[in-house]
């Protein structure tokens, strides 16, 4: 069964950094699916943040955290990041990675992701 473990969260004051991680077992990142992470903030709907090889086949990032976050792979260790920089308030979220074999637009989530989202990471930013 494909797993998917995301870690690297925590508190940070605002201006701070983080880089999450997410390590999967039974899945390994290649070009036949989108990699990406998405977050949900309290009372509010679960969205893309960042993805791979998504939507047009290229790199995208919600303009919310353009210019400040960065997402990579590592196939060799299958393992997933998400660099976050200057981070904000209105960041802190659960963070989650997931793989898309339809590589839907990073505005779309994924319908039928591979394997099933895992427990998230926590990230919060205070001011």
């Amino acid at each position: 069964e494909v797993q998917f473990v995301e870690s690297g969260g925590g508190l940070v004051q605002a201006g701070g950094s983080l880089r999450l991680s997410c390590a999967a077992s039974g899945f390994r990142f290649d070009d036949y699916y989108a990699i990406g992470w998405f977050r949900q903030a309290p009372g509010k709907q679960r969205e893309g943040v960042a993805c791979i090889n998504c939507g047009d086949g290229g790199t995208h990032y919600a303009d919310s955290v353009k210019g400040r976050f960065t997402i990579s792979a590592d196939n060799g260790e299958m393992k997933m990041y998400l660099q976050m920089n200057s981070l904000k308030p209105e960041d802190t979220a659960v963070y989650y990675c997931a793989a898309d074999p339809f590589k839907s637009p990073l505005s779309i989530l994924p319908q039928s992701p591979v394997g099933s989202w895992g427990q998230g990471t926590q990230v919060t930013v205070s001011s």
